[in-house]
């Protein structure tokens, strides 16, 4: 019985749109025998081709049994048999193969009737279009209208790596489907991990949506969830719906939120969070966003009312008390150059995201943003004008500790650069600093309230060569206040003025010699650098002390004018750096291997200003220790060292040593060796020493202060054990007092059809203190599970890990 080829009107175009309209389902699995991986055109990896791969195998559509034909409308048929009945009905027997454009259809037998509107397939029937494979056993389809029936179907869709069954597939109208007893997964054939099980399903193609009824998750076929009604997503289009819950513990106790998400309209959504914490009480959270064409916000907040009082170092320390938290933010383009940003944030105390945002990837903030804000970018002029707080998020808060408001300031800055090598700059600054203190209890530097004018005009000239540079520099500060100390008694002037010259020389050479070193060419170089500053000694004790610190000293301060951050201080400087640097670079492809230097500052004479702008400050006693009135008046700065090293592609090394070669004796040293490997694993091995004090912005009292030598060794690693297994740890130890800051292992299983995140972590709180005795203690597992192609429940860790471990990159589920 010999094969024939015929052409008819198109078959109905159902079958492929249809059933990928499922592929975004949330899988489920019929009724019935499961078909067997070669059923489902699933190819194994083999040899070289499975490293590396998290699935064992994929999905490959088979070549066409057809050729296309040059009418994508065509239909071309082959059949073992074709016999007509006395109405006109066609019946095709045997080995049935139908093609029009890219779908074809296999089936053992098919009939169309005289009127051509209907088909009807049985036996072992299957269909694929490139994207999806459907077996069923009988199909019945409208070959004019948009109806269809498949019973017993199996579907995959090849690239989403998604498998399912369902009892029945119904076609009920334009973009419109419904699968009875039907499920999907995403694990490979033969591994059902986890599947979503319902027996009733609406899939709507056109608005995105499918509903399901009575469905459940199953892991090893063992039910964990259910749901009375689902609602969900069929492609990347927002929804509204339940989000998966989160679950946590910790010594803290129960952690359980529900997520809602809302979406409002296409510019703008929104998401409330229900959330229980077994020891604080009932939490409701939420966020509304909105994306419009020249402005974009987000509003996010959240509010506990009579909290329950925590446990752990902090119980009932808000018993209670509402606790809440908002932060709103809205930025928008005014022009092409010009921008401006809105914010508003605030908590109810400085501890809410201590007890509230803990665990393994807890919220890190430390203040919370007031601003309004916009600004002009010119070809020459950068103008910026700005109203700007912060609540500082610690408690107790005392108040010198509060940050200054700035109501507003504004700042307007321009440079010009000519051929010679002259240049200039202009930077200018009008402020008013307020906040909301008791004046006679902070100090009297602290107490004013007012405005500042700040005026900067730098003048310089840089001449430079491949052989070295030259550049002499002086900037003029001139500063003019109008204060207000309130009910503080004071002989401070409530106009006070300062006008002061900040110059500088500052030069190089680089030679430069043809190296070889271990069979490999280098160049190496060789620099000289020598720095001279001075700054004359300004009295600046009715000056008051809105934003600057002394900063600490470090191999760029080497260099630097400035001994104190902000605008209301500037220390005096009479001094001369020196250092000799060395990098050696490879020809081939100019990469730094190793970069080497060594400086320090001789100094000509006291460095009398210090936070109290006080000049005449010359005796022992009139310095708070012993150790800054050495600060001060030492003849020469510590001897800094530094040195960064590729030692391989994969170590490389860097050291930092500041010795003081007066007293003998190291003031801060770090040592850190790091590995990376091109698959991922990385290894992080640091030693950090620092004398007690050696930060001279951190004054006794400040929540940062150290009365003791700070040594810590900080280990991590993360180590990819095998595409699918990433095992990550560290510990942090603090040699001082011999204890633990901070320890955390983790587990990280990455399979083709689920994620496992696995944590425990345990670490100290400060409290909020300087005192050591006040510390305690945390911990807590984590787990977080994804389901490919569904979703996850658990708190998400990888931003936790990725801080923790330098260089580790979380594996993306």
């Amino acid at each position: 019985m010999g094969k024939r080829l015929s052409r008819t009107a198109p078959i109905s175009r159902m079958l492929g749109a249809g059933l990928l309209a499922s592929a975004s389902l949330s899988p489920a699995w019929g009724q019935g025998d499961e078909p067997t991986a070669e059923q489902l055109d699933w190819h194994p990896w083999e040899g070289a081709a499975a490293e590396g791969q998290l699935c064992r195998g994929r999905y490959v559509m088979p070549a066409y049994r057809l050729s296309a034909a040059p009418d994508p409308e065509a239909l071309s048929l082959e059949a073992d048999a074709l016999n007509y009945a006395t109405g006109g009905d066609a019946l095709l027997r045997g080995d049935v193969v139908l093609r029009r454009g890219d779908a074809q259809l296999e089936a053992q037998s098919l009939k169309i009737p005289a009127d051509r509107e209907q088909l009807y397939a049985e036996g072992k029937l299957s269909l694929r279009d490139g994207r999806v494979l459907v077996r069923a056993e009988r199909a019945d389809m409208a070959l004019s209208a948009d109806r269809a029936t498949l019973e017993d179907t199996a579907y995959v869709f090849y690239d989403q790596h998604i498998r399912g069954q369902a009892a029945q597939l119904k076609q009920t109208g334009e973009d419109r489907y419904r699968l009875r007893d039907a499920g999907f997964t995403t694990c490979d054939p033969g591994d059902n991990t986890w599947r979503l099980v319902s027996s009733d399903i609406k899939l709507n193609q056109a608005s995105g949506v499918g509903t399901a009824r009575h469905a459940r998750l199953e892991v090893k076929d063992v039910p964990v969830f259910y749901w009375p009604w689902l609602r969900f997503p069929l492609d990347d289009r927002r929804q509204t719906g339940f989000l998966w819950p989160s679950l946590s513990a910790s010594g803290d106790g129960i952690d359980y939120a529900q997520p809602f998400y809302w979406n409002i309209a296409p510019d703008q959504d929104a998401t409330f969070v229900p959330r229980w914490l077994s020891d604080h009480g009932w939490l409701l959270g939420g966020e509304y966003r909105y994306l419009r064409e020249a402005s974009a916000g987000q509003i996010e907040g959240a509010w506990l009312s009579s909290d329950d009082g925590g446990s752990g170092g902090g119980a009932n320390r808000y018993a209670g008390e509402d606790r809440w938290y908002i932060d709103a933010t809205h930025a928008g383009r005014l022009t092409s150059r010009s921008d401006y940003r809105l914010r508003y944030g605030g908590a109810s105390d400085g501890r809410y995201f201590d007890d509230f945002d803990r665990g393994i990837d807890g919220d890190s903030r430390v203040s919370m943003e007031r601003l309004a804000q916009v600004d002009y970018r010119g070809e020459r002029w950068q103008l910026d004008a700005r109203a700007q707080g912060f609540q500082r998020l610690e408690d107790p808060l005392a108040d010198n500790d509060k940050p200054f408001y700035r109501l507003p300031s504004l700042t307007a800055n321009a440079q010009w650069q000519f051929d010679n090598g002259l240049y200039s700059e202009w930077r200018s600054n009008a402020t008013y600093f307020w906040r909301d203190v008791d004046e006679t209890v902070v100090p009297e530097r602290e107490a004013a309230i007012g405005s500042r004018l700040h005026l900067t005009p730098v003048v310089g000239w840089r001449f430079e060569r491949p052989w070295g540079y030259l550049e002499p520099r002086t900037e003029l500060w001139h500063t003019a206040y109008t204060l207000d100390y309130g009910d503080r008694p004071t002989q401070r002037s409530d106009t006070p003025t300062r006008s002061v010259a900040l110059s500088s020389v500052d030069g190089g050479l680089v030679f430069e010699r043809e190296l070889a070193l271990g069979g490999q060419d280098y160049r190496q170089t060789l620099e000289p650098r020598l720095n001279y500053a001075y700054v004359p000694r300004t009295d600046q004790r009715d000056l008051p002390d809105f934003d600057s610190r002394e900063r600490t000293f470090s191999w760029d301060q080497l260099w630097s004018t400035r001994r104190f951050s902000g605008a209301d201080r500037v220390g005096d400087l009479n001094r001369l750096s020196y250092a000799l640097e060395s990098r050696l670079l490879e020809d081939d492809a100019g990469a730094e291997r190793l970069s080497a230097g060594v400086g320090q500052s001789v100094y000509f004479a006291d460095r009398r200003i210090d936070i109290d702008g006080d000049p005449d400050k010359s005796r022992r006693d009139e310095y708070l220790t012993e150790a800054r009135y050495y600060q001060a008046t030492r003849e020469r700065s510590p001897l800094v060292t530094r040195l960064d090293w590729q030692i391989t592609p994969r170590w490389s090394a860097g050291y930092e040593w500041l010795y003081d070669d007066q007293r003998n004796q190291t003031e801060r040293s770090s040592v850190e060796a790091r590995y990376r490997h091109p698959d991922g694993h990385v290894l992080n091995l640091g030693y950090r020493w620092e004398i007690q004090g050696f930060d001279p912005g951190v004054l006794p009292g400040d929540d940062a202060y150290r009365d003791y030598n700070r040594e810590e060794i900080d280990v991590s690693f993360a180590w990819k054990a095998t595409p699918r297994l990433d095992l990550i740890g560290r510990y942090l130890h603090d040699q001082t007092h011999q204890r633990s800051l901070d320890q955390l292992a983790g587990v990280q299983w990455n399979d083709c059809c689920y994620g496992l995140q696995l944590v425990w972590r345990e670490w100290v709180d400060d409290n909020d203190t300087a005192r050591v005795e006040d510390d305690f203690s945390d911990r807590g597992i984590f787990l977080r599970f994804v389901f490919k192609g569904l979703g996850g429940m658990g708190q998400h860790s990888g931003g936790a890990f990725e801080q923790a471990i330098p260089g580790y990159r979380a594996t993306q589920f």
